[in-house]
């Protein structure tokens, strides 16, 4: 203080004008005052206070120090400059003198000096009203002053309680960082400054004030490091002083003040933090970073010098227990309405990173237990509880289980004691755990099933539990969300018959709350699951899902799905309403059919479609396809639309994935990103993914078309891309084995029911069908996913690929498998990287596993398909492998962008662990399985050279499998069982080829498929070896007969047994084999080798059985006494029992006739039978009558005659038939009707028979002619054919020959080729004949039951395909012209034809049939009425409408402004509400009454 300030106070004081110093001053207050008890003590205390209200300490070390001494004063004791010459020494001993002086102690003095200093500090910078962090020059003065401090500390100089007394008078003032230095350099301690405050409210509301400033600027700072450590200090203080068992802290303060007020303090800033949450805080905003930065704190990290004690644990469970129980404001009801929203995905992402955080210090049973505790004692906040159980079934795995047990113990409680608690509690977790989908908790619908569909449920103990439930169920119901009560109504509780009306009751009560919220069971969709609790979906949006799911059914199938055709009965109001007009979308339609037009074309056909509907979807389409080009922009901007609709929340969310990933041990976190991902997923999909699990169902897929709808492709494509962006990125810091879960957790995701076939389907599109064209990165992305659906496969639900895949599933593992083929170059070098890319992937994931675990991780097919490549691209491979190759798998170089894949692969193959590996029995690289491989490759398109490929082949077979053991997949140097193994695995994959790796083409079994050349050329030799090598004898011995034959013999007998089509089918296929098979190998094969030493005749024995049980008739001839009469009396039983055997003869008899006398001069010594000589007559009279001037008499019997006439007619053309035709004598008449007959036969073919066919005769145009020829004839000879249109089985007539000549098909086509021969009919002729009228309405009534059943659709199909042929085949309009014929020919045939028309007339099949049709098909058919051509369909009825649409036949055609009458149109002509055709029935019945009557000669009105 100056001297001018102290006279000053002097003077206004009174005390005199005399100038006195302040020691003057003091020295007389003291003399003045009486000694006694306490005078020195109480002295010393108003000195201090004295000095605390008026000393200025800023001038007490200038005048202490007087003039000759250098000027010291404050500033320089926190200056670092100033005080650089002043040691802490000389400022000690200054202040020592000073308190000498004052009469004070120099602790008091000196506390004093320092906390006006540190007062000074912190007011240096401005108001620290809103800081909490001291600057850089704040800190550097503040850091001289505490060396100052530490100085008088050490030298008893310096009083703690002092200095906290000063500071908090000046709390205002003080930065924490002040407090927290303080601390650090053991000055003060944080629990010293607390513990001296008086007022423990007071020092709450600093620090918590303090503590919410610190974590607002945490992260803002440029001093985060420093304001971290504060935190983290304060916080372990606070835990370990609030939440320590046995106090320790010092004796002088009660034990119980420093644990109660960080208690309070921790307390304070968790409800600040929940109550922000609660209010809706910004992102941003203050209280957003005082909530982030404050549940940072649960880290576990800040409590590692803490790891000793309980207390970090005891402080977690106090704070998940504050944070489940914070106002418990909501009820239960309330629970049950909102929870949908309290998801994990819906959750704050401050909170859940709270839960996650908790969970860290507590195992998942104890997290279990605890939450059990929590519900059982105290009220709760529903949301925190449900929300913390999403968390913990989403982050936790292990808790899943525990969740279902803690689940199943409170059912039993709430069935045991009525406990409506327990009741509530278990359906609020079930619900919650099943909101996270199915691959984290089981449906709710499947749950509920589960616990109350059987009688093992305890609901079923008494009445009373019974009871309990309705009575449960029925409360909820005006709370609970529709989907529960749908699953409840369609999966209900099992309950005894006789208190079946608890049930019901509870039904309609349901039932009703349903129709309140205008939801209908009726309006659910086809494929619409209960197990997802989301909101109710609108029925014209399900059923646009549902109209997707069963056109992949369909195509998959070719079927209408079932769930289909029961709605179109039991749910009628939606499938009308709903499911129709989603599918019946008009559009552009497709030139091919799609699945989508199939499916409303079957639908059409099953009469499941109502023909307005139908009609109306057709106009808009053609208006549609007009309006093409001006709808093709908008289609762009819509897709435009959805990529940045759904899929942009979805990328971020992915986006986030990605930066978790950066730290690998952050499980909760990449858990918690997954599950976001999964939640967009669902919106992005258009429907919830929380829709049941993927398990317990077949996903089916078309391999050799997969097809995905464009908003399904873009979300996998976002999802691969991420996937193998995030494994590129994560492989460069870190190998597979250290990168977390992310990738498992992610593909669990796509796991979904609805997720997991577009990803399938995406990736079948590009492994399979662009896999050369995908990028290194992309390769090694989806190997590693390829290797995570793999590891879940277990949980996956099997594939069926439609007809390339076998009758049963595949594994996700072995689809994929199936995905890599081997035919070409470029997919070889593709399969090599993959594998390379996958077996690499698995060995350094699963390097710490067990042997076991790793199997279970690899594909066995694709561990086989690599050896398989390694083997044939590189001949170093086939070497044996040195023992020092223990390179380590080569996952990291083919990372790098310059990865040499061959290198890669040959360091892999090289690596001990994979041989090891190949040691295991479902790795082995079997004969068999390196033969189904090899025969994939197509020779031209193949890597190898035809030298390299034959070097492989030889080595495989003779050097590598042959000489291998049977248990490691070889031969056993057996020769023989190599070869046998090859013709096994040659026929299955010659019957498999056609529908599965090459396209549908019906001569592809017989003239071989790409690929197999070189194996069967590799057979060849085999078998050849076999014979001419020293081991041939042993190996054809006799008794067990030829190899090839067993095998046949056991395929054979493997087959299934029966007549049905499939069955005979297939061993019609697996016979054209053996044919093929047998033709390409040595003749020696068939007839047996010849044992050395004893000459013997050939044995056949094989072949024949071969030949007597599957190929023919039985073959006895050489083993009778009379080989000639054998085969005579064999070939005249074939001419009545089976002519077919003897016209096959004759038609390839130039080729069988020089063969078939060579061997039976040989081996018999004499002319053909008489019965071969007959044959070889027929075909010289055939060939002869084609000739110019020579015949040869016809042998008999007529009809062999006429078939050989018949096949020399078909070679020769029609030019040289009608005049040759004249020259057959009397005995011609009887033949030409046989010839005639073999003449329709060949028409018939002709229609039936594709265009170019090899084995195709002749063309339809040229068939007609030669029928017309023969025909002409036949009517000039007037000789009766019309009983080849009359023929039957019974007696001993035409038929039971001809009949026996001809398929069944053919037989039944009869009527198609009788009309089709009408422009050629002498119909004055035939009127005159009797039978003509009979067999005429006889042949129009079958041609029109082949049109409504179908069977003419064949004639049509062929015709179509040929441009030449169209019009042909047109079944309509060849029933026109019958009609016509027969409106015709009535009146005008003799009373005499009519004796037996009426039985002809009273077959009604098929008007029995129209007039059960649907009666609505009428106002269908109405708007045709107005159309051109359609005039004289008004009077008619419409009843065949319905049968028509259940045919697939041709739609109306319009061609030169004239419509010819359609399918429908035609039937509606020809349909009466009785009987048939109205115009020929009624002529028929006129003509028999009345006589002729001239209105019926003129030509019908039929257009």
């Amino acid at each position: 203080m100056s001297d001018s300030q102290v006279e000053g106070a002097a003077s206004t004081s009174g005390l005199g004008s005399g100038k006195r110093r302040w020691t003057e001053l003091l020295a007389g207050r003291v003399k003045r005052q009486m000694c006694g008890p306490g005078t020195e003590q109480k002295l010393q205390e108003s000195a201090v206070h004295l000095l605390r209200r008026h000393l200025n300490l800023n001038d007490l070390l200038l005048e202490v120090e007087g003039a000759p001494r250098k000027m010291l004063c404050l500033n320089q004791l926190i200056d670092p400059e100033a005080c650089t010459n002043l040691s802490s020494s000389l400022i000690g001993s200054a202040l020592r003198d000073q308190a000498s002086r004052l009469g004070v102690p120099v602790a008091v003095l000196s506390s004093r000096l320092v906390a006006s200093s540190i007062t000074q500090i912190c007011v240096s910078d401005g108001e620290p009203s809103h800081r909490v962090l001291l600057s850089a020059e704040q800190r550097k003065k503040l850091s001289s002053l505490l060396e100052v401090a530490q100085y008088l500390l050490a030298h008893s100089m310096f009083s703690r309680f002092s200095l906290c007394q000063e500071l908090w008078e000046v709390q205002g003032s003080l930065l924490l960082e002040v407090v927290w230095q303080l601390h650090i350099q053991n000055v003060v301690s944080f629990q010293e400054l607390l513990e001296s405050h008086a007022d423990t409210q007071a020092t709450v509301a600093w620090l918590f004030r303090n503590l919410c400033l610190l974590c607002e600027e945490m992260e803002a700072s440029p001093y985060n490091d420093i304001a971290s450590a504060m935190l983290s200090d304060l916080v372990q203080m606070f835990v370990l002083r609030g939440f320590q068992k046995n106090s320790d802290l010092r004796r002088n303060v009660e034990p119980e003040q420093m644990g109660q007020l960080a208690f309070v303090v921790l307390q304070r800033m968790l409800i600040f933090a929940l109550e922000a949450l609660a209010a809706g805080m910004q992102d941003g905003s203050p209280q957003h970073k005082v909530v982030k930065c404050w549940f940072g704190v649960f880290c576990g990290h800040t409590y590692d010098r803490m790891i000793s004690t309980d207390s970090p644990k005891r402080f977690f469970s106090h704070t998940l227990t504050q944070v489940l129980t914070h106002k418990p404001v909501l009820r239960v009801s309330d629970a049950v309405q909102m929870q949908k929203e309290w998801s994990f995905a819906k959750t704050h992402p401050l909170l859940t990173g709270l839960y996650r955080r908790l969970f860290t210090m507590l195992s998942p049973e104890e997290l279990v237990g605890h939450l059990q505790e929590v519900l059982e004692t105290h009220e709760v906040n529903w949301q925190h509880v449900l929300s913390c159980m999403s968390t913990l079934v989403i982050c936790l795995p292990e808790a899943q289980q525990l969740v279902k047990d803690w689940v199943a113990r409170l059912l039993a409680r709430a069935f045991e004691n009525c406990d409506l608690d327990s009741m509530v509690t278990a359906f609020l977790v079930v619900r919650q755990a099943a909101l996270e989908g199915p691959s984290v908790f089981p449906s709710y619908a499947d749950w509920f099933q589960a616990s109350f569909g059987s009688s093992r449920g305890s609901h079923c103990c008494s009445k009373k539990t019974l009871v309990f439930l309705f009575k449960f169920l029925s409360d909820l119901v005006p709370f609970e969300a529709p989907r529960y009560m749908q699953a409840h109504i369609l999966h209900p509780p099992l309950v005894p018959s006789k208190y079946r009306s608890l049930l019901t009751d509870y039904v309609t009560l349901a039932k009703t709350r349903l129709a309140d919220l205008k939801v209908s069971l009726e309006n659910m969709g086809l494929y619409e699951d209960l197990s997802s609790a989301r909101d109710v979906t609108e029925p014209h949006s399900q059923a646009h899902q549902d109209v997707e799911k069963a056109i992949a059914v369909f195509e998959h199938t070719g079927r209408i799905p079932s769930a289909v055709m029961e709605a179109s009965i039991f749910r009628r109001p939606y499938y009308t309403a709903h499911f129709l007009p989603a599918l019946l979308t008009p559009r552009v339609l497709p030139k091919t059919p799609d699945p989508r037009a199939a499916l409303i074309e079957s639908l059409r056909r099953a009469d499941k479609i109502p023909l307005s509907l139908y009609s109306a979807y057709c106009q808009a389409c053609s208006t549609a396809e007009e309006k093409k080009p001006e709808s093709a922009a908008p289609g762009m901007k819509v897709e435009a639309v959805c990529a940045e609709g759904p899929l942009g929340p979805l990328a971020a969310a992915l986006r986030e994935l990605r930066a978790a990933m950066t730290d690998p041990t952050q499980y909760d976190v990449v858990a918690a990103r997954v599950a976001v991902v999964s939640e967009r997923l669902g919106a992005a999909l258009g429907r919830a993914e929380e829709d049941g699990s993927s398990g317990g169902s077949q996903i089916q897929l078309s391999v050799l078309t997969p097809g995905l709808e464009q908003q399904e492709r873009e979300v996998a494509d976002l999802l691969l891309t991420c996937f193998c962006q995030n494994l590129i990125v994560a492989s460069s810091f870190a190998s597979p084995d250290r990168q977390g879960p992310w990738a498992s957790r992610l593909v669990t995701a796509m796991c979904g029911r609805r997720l997991l076939p577009v990803v399938l389907t995406r990736l079948c599109q590009l492994l399979r069908h662009q896999g050369p064209s995908l990028s290194a990165s992309h390769v090694l992305g989806l190997a590693a996913l390829v290797v995570h659906l793999a590891e879940s496969r277990s949980v996956l639900p099997e594939v069926r690929v439609g007809l390339p895949a076998p009758a049963e599933g595949l594994s996700v593992a072995e689809f994929f498998s199936s995905l890599l083929t081997f035919r070409t170059s470029e997919t070889s070098l593709f399969c090599l990287k993959f594998c390379t890319a996958v077996i690499s992937y698995s060995l350094c994931k699963y390097s710490s596993l067990s042997r076991d675990t790793l199997c279970s991780c690899l594909s066995p097919a694709l561990v086989k398909k690599f050896q398989f490549i390694i083997l044939r691209l590189f001949p170093e491979a086939r070497d044996p492998l040195c023992p020092e190759d223990t390179a380590d798998p080569p996952w990291r170089p083919l990372c790098r962008p310059s990865a040499d894949w061959q290198q890669a692969a040959l360091c892999l193959w090289k690596q001990r662990t994979f041989q090891e590996l190949l040691k295991e029995k479902e790795f082995h690289l079997t004969y068999r399985d390196w033969l189904r491989l090899e025969l994939e490759i197509q020779p031209e398109v193949d890597c190898l050279s035809d030298t390299e490929r034959w070097d492989f082949q030889q080595w495989a077979i003779h050097e590598y499998f042959l000489p291998k053991p049977s248990a490691a997949g070889g031969c056993d140097g057996d020769l023989q069982v190599a070869c046998a193994v090859l013709v096994d695995v040659l026929i299955d994959f010659r019957q498999s080829s056609r529908s599965h790796n090459y396209s549908e083409n019906s001569d592809l079994v017989l003239s071989g498929c790409p690929g197999n050349r070189d194996i069967f050329s590799r057979l060849q030799e085999m078998a050849a070896g076999l014979e001419q090598g020293p081991g041939a004898p042993r190996s054809c011995s006799p008794p067990q007969g030829h190899f090839l034959f067993g095998v046949f013999r056991r395929r054979l007998q493997a087959l299934a047994s029966g007549w049905d089509v499939a069955a005979r089918l297939q061993r019609q296929r697996e016979l054209l084999v053996y044919k093929w098979i047998l033709l390409g190998l040595p003749p020696s094969i068939v007839v047996g080798h010849p044992q050395a030493g004893r000459p013997a005749a050939p044995d056949c024995t094989e072949f024949f059985h071969l030949v007597n049980s599957e190929l023919g008739l039985l073959s006895a001839c050489s083993q009778s006494g009379d080989p000639s009469l054998t085969a005579d009396l064999v070939l005249t039983a074939c001419q009545t029992e089976c002519p077919l055997v003897l016209t096959s003869a004759l038609l390839w008899w130039p080729r069988l006739e020089p063969e078939l006398r060579s061997r039976w001069r040989r081996c018999l010594q004499g002319p053909l039978p008489q019965e071969l000589q007959r044959l070889w007559e027929a075909q010289r009279f055939g060939r002869s009558c084609l000739l110019p001037d020579t015949t040869s008499p016809a042998p008999g019997p007529a009809w062999l005659s006429a078939a050989a006439l018949y096949f020399e007619i078909q070679r020769a053309g029609k030019d040289r038939v009608k005049s040759q035709l004249e020259r057959l004598g009397c005995q011609g008449e009887e033949l030409l009707v046989f010839l005639f007959f073999f003449s329709l036969m060949g028409l018939l073919s002709s229609h039936l028979t594709p265009h170019g066919r090899p084995r195709q005769a002749v063309d339809t145009p040229k068939a007609l002619d030669i029928c017309a020829e023969i025909l002409g004839c036949l009517e000039k000879r007037r000789v009766s054919w019309l009983v080849l249109f009359q023929l039957t089985e019974t007696g001993g007539g035409l038929g039971h020959v001809l009949l026996r000549l001809a398929p069944d098909q053919y037989v039944r086509l009869l009527p198609f080729a009788f009309y089709s021969l009408l422009s050629y009919f002498d119909e004055d002729a035939l009127t005159r004949e009797d039978a003509f009228l009979r067999v005429a309405v006889d042949m129009y009534l079958k041609l029109i039951r082949l049109f409504v059943a179908g069977e003419t659709s064949a004639l049509s199909t062929v015709a179509s395909r040929s441009r030449e042929r169209r019009g042909q085949g047109d079944p309509v309009g060849l029933i026109t012209e019958a009609r016509r014929l027969l409106l015709r020919s009535i009146p005008r045939c003799p009373k005499e034809s009519f004796s037996n028309v009426a039985e002809v007339t009273r077959r009604r099949p098929l008007w029995r049939v129209c007039r059960r049709a649907n009666e609505s098909a009428v106002d269908t058919a109405l708007p045709l009425r107005g159309q051109p051509g359609c005039a004289a369909l008004a009077p008619w009825p419409l009843t065949c409408w319905a049968v028509v649409a259940s045919f697939p036949v041709p739609r109306p055609q319009v061609s030169g402004g004239c419509t010819r009458l359609s399918t429908v149109g035609f039937l509606q002509l020809l349909a009466t509400s009785e009987d048939c055709d109205p115009d020929v029935r009624a002529a028929l019945l006129s003509r028999q009454q009345a006589g002729p009557d001239a209105d019926l000669y003129r030509e019908p009105r039929l257009f």
